[in-house]
């Protein structure tokens, strides 16, 4: 036990930077378990939102956990062990994500099929899915929350993902809460940053699939080009969720992407 102690301080005292995870709508923290272990240099964080009884409270929620590690990182005289914050978000955490960054408190976002406004008008079908469709879902927890769930699920992959047995990597459905399930489509119907993006100065890395049926690639290239200091990393042919099953290859791209950012003085 205290070699291993010892061995996860070491871990801390090397990171080149915190990584706060925020997950997507439904999902558990521990999608992006692979993912992490892909990236042992950091060190690893995340909010848990899961059972958020209302929007604010998921809110709350990830501003605390900023603000939690923002007092440890001032406590805490050997800085090695936290370093810089960065935040990757996953669609609903990418939108959490990005009302974080407007506000100046972290360092760096990596966001996954993350969107400004996820809701939009008939004719912007290309940005986002109409309000209707995330109303009908709330209807339908009522009634049948695991068909709703299991909808939602099917939609996240494209054919050739689910022909592959991607879709079958995801960690199982009902780790969420009702109200945290209702919370979180109200945040969808209601949160937008669209007109506080200029104002995100931190770098963002924009990973995000060609293919997305929930967040359309349209909304990664609106975040493109309105983020000052944003760069889109395009996955061809991918769904809605970027990283599952490239997660070596996807670790070495915000890796090179950090230290890029690191050296270029940031």
């Amino acid at each position: 036990m205290m070699a291993a102690a010892a061995q996860l301080k070491n871990q801390q005292q090397e990171a080149v930077g915190t990584i706060l995870w925020l997950t997507g709508w439904s999902m558990p923290e521990t999608v992006f378990d692979r993912l992490r272990e892909q990236l042992p240099d950091f060190h690893h964080i995340f909010a848990d939102y899961k059972e958020a009884d209302s929007l604010e409270k998921m809110l709350m929620l990830t501003e605390t956990a900023v603000e939690n590690f923002r007092s440890s990182r001032a406590l805490n005289c050997n800085t090695r062990g936290y370093g810089p914050l960065l935040i990757g978000g996953w669609s609903l955490g990418g939108l959490l994500a990005l009302k974080l960054a407007a506000k100046g408190c972290v360092d760096g976002l990596v966001l996954f099929a993350a969107t400004a406004r996820f809701t939009r008008s008939k004719e912007e079908t290309d940005l986002g899915w109409p309000d209707v469709f995330v109303r009908q879902m709330i209807k339908g927890l009522m009634n049948d929350r695991q068909c709703v769930e299991m909808k939602f699920r099917r939609n996240m992959f494209t054919g050739a993902e689910w022909e592959s047995g991607l879709g079958n990597s995801l960690p199982g459905n009902g780790s969420w809460t009702a109200s945290a399930l209702i919370a979180g489509l109200q945040l969808l119907r209601s949160e937008e940053c669209l007109s506080q993006l200029p104002e995100i100065k931190c770098p963002v890395l924009l990973v995000h699939g060609t293919a997305d049926q929930i967040c359309p690639f349209g909304a990664a290239s609106e975040l493109a080009e309105r983020v000052p200091q944003a760069e889109l990393l395009a996955i061809p042919g991918g769904g809605h969720v970027p990283f599952l099953g490239r997660e070596t290859d996807m670790a070495e791209k915000l890796r090179r992407w950090w230290d890029e950012q690191q050296n270029s003085g940031y």
